[in-house]
């Protein structure tokens, strides 16, 4: 289990190394999958299961629609890769400040009391992440609702921005 988890916390830190150090949003994209794949990993590894499948399927669902769009309005001939000039540069650069940090911070990293809900099953009844859905859709309604409109006000707002002075699929390459 511990493998598996130290498996998905390296991919995630590799995945936000590749969305920080890559101008180009092909690769931005991919590296955001993998950020999104393998934090939903560690939230299933932790006890949310459920959690981390809704999370995986609005963002995939949702956001990396957007993305794309954006991506096809922003197309470039040839994209930079990561291993070209600049960003291999700022690949390692923030890999050795990942790799500093963590040996500033790895002696008391560790607190035994973050125990997973699932653990303890001798006094519950039903998941931990269950009866968190039910909270979310009761409690929280108000930041639901706040979360959608935001999402949609974001959707406007990458699309104008990449809108530029095309005139939208009617334009001279």
């Amino acid at each position: 289990m511990s493998i598996t988890v130290v498996f998905f916390l390296v991919g995630l830190v590799f995945g936000l190394v590749a969305v920080a150090s890559n101008p180009s949003p092909y690769f931005g994209a991919l590296g955001l999958v993998v950020v999104a794949g393998m934090g939903c990993g560690i939230l299933t590894s932790h006890g949310g299961p459920f959690l981390a499948l809704m999370l995986f399927l609005i963002y995939l669902g949702g956001m990396l629609v957007v993305f794309a769009y954006a991506a096809a309005l922003a197309a470039e001939a040839y994209p930079e890769g990561w291993l070209t000039g600049s960003v291999a540069v700022y690949t390692g650069l923030y890999l050795l400040v990942v790799m500093f940090a963590t040996i500033s911070v790895r002696q008391g990293w560790y607190d035994p009391s973050l125990i997973a809900v699932d653990d303890m099953t001798d006094f519950l009844l039903v998941g931990g992440d269950v009866s968190g859905v039910a909270l979310m859709y009761s409690l929280g309604g108000g930041m639901l609702v706040l979360s959608a409109w935001m999402l949609l006000l974001t959707l406007f707002v990458v699309l104008e921005l990449t809108r530029g002075l095309g005139r939208g699929t009617v334009r001279a390459v």
